[in-house]
């Protein structure tokens, strides 16, 4: 099976001010309706964005909300995250506890709004920042996850409403159960134009039946042919080889975290759908552990594993989150895709 695993989607970004609160909960609440919640059940997201708004407000120096609702393997979630640049949580147990909350807030706690949500991360940096994620099923349990997760995390260069970043996964069954395929594509420049070239490569990868980091990445070529272009790499996890497989062309930086190293798999130099020249592969290990981060130059490249003490066996969207909290820059689009094989 080849289908769609997840895929970048929109994200509803809400910035930190006086308004954040009742922005929320009605961008909440219309996510939540969209999928059929009951009355009840959106009441419950509402209340965790308007908790994670007012710690925002109450404590970060820089701070979002991002909503969305995500559609995995054939079922679909409200994702809730707050990402903030402020003190960090000092005491991470006492403030999991129910009814340990900020002065001035609902009083109902991060411990609550895990309880409430059917999924729930959270991962924080002393002095850097916090990332806190809620996710709501539509209905019935969770699924149950496969031997590698992925998620990611796409934001607009400040100033537009439109993304040039985005990502997708999708099956690789060809290549043994619980094989995955990922694109991470940046759309040149920003804008609709940048969009729109995404947007077709998503298209081009969906469509795909192909499973050849290689291939696929041609196949992408040949759709992006008419648009500005995009920089765009391919990765392939084979979970019974343990081992990753990537090609790509243009500026995506791939990443292997493991335990004790951080192995980059290249990209070659050109632009997909304009001038790519002949694609290579290169590979990586890809041992139970282990995460493959894939993101865009809207984020540095200089950041090290070791800086982000316990997130590489967090949940793959609180990976990616944290990772654009602290690499991303605000004068370019920014996407981040994160597999992680199992818990550390």
């Amino acid at each position: 099976m080849n289908g769609l695993v997840v895929e970048a989607g929109d994200v509803h970004w809400l910035r930190a001010d006086v308004a954040l609160a009742a922005a929320a909960r009605r961008q909440a609440a219309q996510l939540s309706r969209r999928l059929g919640f009951p009355e009840d059940r959106v009441a419950r997201v509402e209340l965790c964005v308007t908790e994670m708004a007012t710690n925002l407000l109450k404590h970060a120096h820089d701070g979002s909300l991002a909503l969305r609702v995500v559609r995995p393997a054939g079922r679909a979630a409200v994702e809730c995250l707050s990402l903030d640049s402020g003190p960090g949580i000092h005491d991470l147990p006492r403030a999991l506890v129910d009814g340990t909350s900020t002065a001035g807030s609902l009083g109902i706690g991060l411990g609550a709004i895990g309880r409430l949500a059917d999924a729930h991360g959270l991962h924080s940096l002393h002095g850097r920042g916090t990332v806190v994620l809620a996710r709501f099923w539509d209905e019935g349990p969770a699924p149950v996850p496969g031997p590698v997760v992925a998620g990611g995390l796409t934001r607009p260069i400040s100033g537009e409403q439109m993304c040039g970043d985005t990502w997708a996964v999708r099956a690789a069954g060809d290549h043994g159960p619980g094989a995955l395929l990922l694109m991470m594509c940046d759309g040149l420049g920003h804008g609709p134009l940048a969009a729109r070239a995404a947007e077709r490569a998503a298209g081009a990868f969906r469509d795909s039946a192909r499973t050849s980091p290689v291939d696929v990445l041609q196949e992408v070529h040949q759709q992006l042919r008419g648009t500005r272009g995009a920089a765009v790499a391919v990765a392939l996890i084979d979970v019974a080889a343990r081992r990753v497989r990537l090609s790509g062309s243009g500026n995506v930086t791939s990443v292997v975290v493991t335990a004790d190293a951080r192995h980059g798999l290249p990209s070659m130099p050109g632009i997909v759908g304009v001038q790519m020249g002949r694609p290579r592969v290169f590979e990586s290990d890809f041992p139970p552990g282990a995460c493959l981060v894939m993101h865009t130059d809207g984020l540095s490249d200089r950041w090290r594993p070791a800086d982000f003490p316990g997130l590489f066996a967090q949940d793959p969207v609180v990976t990616a989150a944290q990772i654009l909290n602290q690499a991303a820059v605000r004068r370019d689009d920014a996407g981040v895709v994160v597999a992680s094989h199992g818990q550390r």
